[in-house]
């Protein structure tokens, strides 16, 4: 994995990872994720320079003093990167959290914005959807009672037992935010990004024209396939696949993507948006 360098955006230090050659691509990670969850996902091979930003709280990114988080916040940040490191238009895409990103970039810049990579969208059109309850829940948690009690109070609540039993994965991504070092601090990004939403509306999706790859999954309580369908239906360039749930094989799902976005970067639709 390629070492990060630093780029300060307002107070904030943010961790930039720039690996390989080719077509420029920023591509994002989830929320509470960070570049390793990026490097699962997306293909080591191929004719591709991909720059990740950690967003602030993530990874080795500061917090800042900036509030509140805000998708757009995060978009922007990646955008300014980007940005300095010379990419004028790119591939946009990401993972959850990553994909809401890319979708703001595509609506509020399409002249930067050639193609995009929605990879298990958790939010379609609206602020605080359903499906990010128990991300919300986690954040209460840990901001009223200790990170011990938080956790036991999560894990025997009704959503916790629920999540637990239909989406094992999920679940254990969940219990997850508990542990992270800055857990506490971290509950105010839990609680502002998962009350929020890309900005983008329905109709502003279905006027996209730029070639779309949306991936999606079923057994996931967090990124539910239905998202994924909405957009793949919506915008008009889109093409959709479905891969194995990680609930079910992990090494399999994340085959499935890399090839999936492997694919779709190597047509000649995608060479041709770049060709001098």
């Amino acid at each position: 994995m390629a070492a990060a360098t630093g780029f300060m955006r307002g107070d904030a230090r943010l961790a930039v990872f720039d690996s390989g050659q080719g077509l420029p691509v920023l591509f994002q990670h989830g929320l509470g994720g960070d570049e390793a969850q990026v490097a699962q996902t997306f293909p080591t091979l191929g004719a591709a320079r991909r720059i990740t930003v950690e967003c602030r709280g993530h990874g080795a990114s500061s917090l800042g003093d900036a509030r509140p988080f805000s998708l757009g916040m995060f978009a922007e940040d990646a955008l300014a990167v980007a940005t300095d490191r010379g990419f004028d238009r790119f591939v946009a895409g990401g993972i959850s959290m990553g994909a809401a990103l890319a979708l703001h970039l595509a609506q509020r810049h399409p002249d930067r914005v050639a193609a995009l990579v929605l990879v298990r969208p958790a939010w379609t059109f609206t602020a605080a959807p359903d499906n990010l309850e128990p991300i919300r829940t986690v954040a209460a948690l840990l901001r009223s009672h200790s990170i011990g009690e938080a956790r036991e109070r999560f894990a025997g609540s009704e959503i916790g037992m629920r999540i637990c039993a239909n989406a094992p994965d999920n679940f254990a991504s969940l219990l997850g935010y508990f542990d992270r070092p800055n857990a506490v601090a971290f509950a105010s990004v839990l609680a502002d990004i998962a009350a929020d939403g890309p900005g983008v509306t329905q109709a502003a999706a279905a006027a996209l024209t730029v070639p779309t790859l949306v991936i999606g999954n079923e057994k996931d309580a967090i990124h539910p396939l239905a998202c994924a369908r909405t957009f793949a239906d919506t915008i008009a360039n889109a093409s959709f696949v479905e891969v194995t749930p990680k609930a079910s094989d992990k090494e399999r799902h994340f085959a499935e993507v890399q090839d999936a976005i492997a694919t779709f970067l190597a047509t000649k639709t995608i060479r041709s948006l770049f060709s001098s």
